[in-house]
């Protein structure tokens, strides 16, 4: 079975991105291939993890973790063939706190698919772009397909400060199934490379 991580992409208390990503987790969940026993998606918190900022000694590429959060964050990770980011955008980029949570790893990334759905008041584009590019040097696929909601048009806010209720525009179910299929086949095709992978650290 492929398995698919839908990623809060921020910590911050009354995040509208978790609001997004049980939206997200609701239509993965009617998928075909959920049904037919092929995938599993699953949120994965970023707020539960208690990572601090990047206090591993040894650079991420060499995999000695010697922290018990990164030990428990990598294991997460290592455990799914894709994911799926949900992430506002914080001042044209990436929230601090995805960043730092994907740099703490690298091997657990690799070989594997991303997507991606965004929120803000450009929708959150430009998060996505940086995004884009981290998850290259990682030697994630990233799909083409993108949701990006709009703060205007695709929530129902009456405070600000609330996270408001998600009220996606009817373009948007179609083009998030669309990214669901293009995650699932990517990660069911990188399958083998993962493989030999595991196989050649292994040995």
């Amino acid at each position: 079975m492929t398995r698919i991580a839908i990623i809060i992409g921020s910590t911050r208390p009354r995040r509208r991105t978790a609001v997004a990503a049980r939206w997200v987790a609701e239509v993965a969940a009617q998928h075909p291939a959920v049904a037919a026993g092929q995938a599993a998606f699953e949120v994965v918190d970023l707020a539960e993890y208690g990572l601090s900022v990047l206090d591993e000694p040894v650079p991420a590429l060499f995999g000695d973790y010697r922290n018990a959060h990164t030990a428990r964050w990598a294991e997460t990770i290592r455990s799914f063939d894709g994911f799926v980011f949900v992430t506002p955008e914080y001042n044209h980029s990436v929230p601090a706190a995805l960043k730092n949570a994907i740099d703490f790893l690298f091997a657990e990334w690799n070989n594997k698919a991303a997507g991606f759905v965004s929120h803000g008041i450009h929708g959150g584009t430009r998060a996505v772009e940086h995004l884009r590019l981290t998850m290259t040097e990682l030697q994630v696929a990233n799909v083409r397909t993108q949701v990006a909601l709009s703060a205007f048009t695709d929530f129902e806010i009456t405070d600000p400060a609330e996270p408001g209720v998600i009220a996606p525009g009817p373009h948007q179910e179609p083009a998030l199934i669309e990214l669901l299929d293009e995650v699932i086949a990517w990660s069911q095709a990188l399958k083998p490379l993962r493989e030999v992978t595991s196989h050649a650290l292994s040995a």
